[in-house]
């Protein structure tokens, strides 16, 4: 373990298992908070993810549920408070990427399917979290969302609706919460060098990630690192005045246009 000014937190990652929530989990871990991963399906990809924790001497344990399914993530909420304690620590993570279809072709249901996997979802479970994290005294809500809110590119707007709604929320939430010792703050990456990030890229414009760097701030599109960085900033004390913020990262912006989200 790297540090431990997250000590005696308990941080509940979804989508925790692969890409930018893993990194997160890992990170939350190393500075002495223990994790719980939450996955949806790939079971084996979380259970490496709680055994890279483990070797390294922290403490995770992984849950399955599915984010748009408010009684699984009523009954998260309470396996988790069951196994390591209450939590005081949510990154809301877990998503999915929309059809690219332009608004003229897409569907209502595809709208839907968005709101429900990015706001609605993690609304409810975080209304399930909410009485535990007042009774803490500090704790955090932090909620990964995507730089493609402000950019708004041709055949996204299911996946920017929907990032866009729950940024809304949060900040909101934010303001109600404060009295209760809880912050909300979001995270906003750019292109993210992921495994959704490559097929992000390929679907867009073909090649791989890796050819991009040139192109992007400081010669690389952003990691998965970049972002738990600062996930972590944010549930320390470092950050204890810091609520209803939004920070993108995304090296300032790129020179090209944004592919999409993180």
């Amino acid at each position: 373990m790297t540090g431990a000014r997250l000590a005696g937190r308990i941080a509940l990652v979804t989508g925790g298992s692969r890409g930018v929530g893993r990194a997160v989990a890992k990170r939350l871990a190393a500075e002495g908070a223990a994790v719980a991963v939450n996955y949806r399906r790939d079971a084996a990809a979380a259970d490496e993810v709680v055994k890279a924790i483990e070797a390294e001497g922290g403490t995770a344990r992984a849950y399955a549920a599915s984010v748009d399914d408010p009684a699984a993530t009523a009954e998260l909420v309470e396996r988790v408070h069951a196994d390591l304690g209450p939590i005081d620590l949510l990154v809301s993570n877990a998503g999915t990427a929309s059809r690219g279809t332009a608004v003229a072709d897409t569907v209502p249901e595809e709208y839907l399917r968005l709101l429900r996997v990015h706001t609605l979802g993690p609304l409810a479970l975080i209304r399930a979290a909410l009485p535990g994290m007042r009774a803490a005294g500090r704790a955090d809500v932090i909620v990964i969302s995507s730089a493609i809110v402000d950019a708004a590119p041709s055949g996204g707007a299911a996946y920017t609706m929907a990032k866009a709604a729950m940024e809304a929320a949060a900040r909101t939430l934010a303001h109600e919460e404060r009295a209760h010792g809880v912050r909300v703050n979001v995270v906003a990456p750019g292109l993210v060098a992921t495994e959704m990030g490559e097929r992000l890229v390929a679907a867009s414009v073909g090649g791989a990630i890796a050819e991009l760097d040139a192109s992007y701030p400081f010669g690389r599109v952003a990691r998965p690192g970049d972002v738990a960085g600062v996930v972590a900033f944010l549930a320390s004390a470092d950050a204890d005045y810091l609520t209803a913020q939004r920070i993108l990262v995304d090296g300032g912006g790129p020179d090209v246009p944004i592919v999409s989200g993180g």
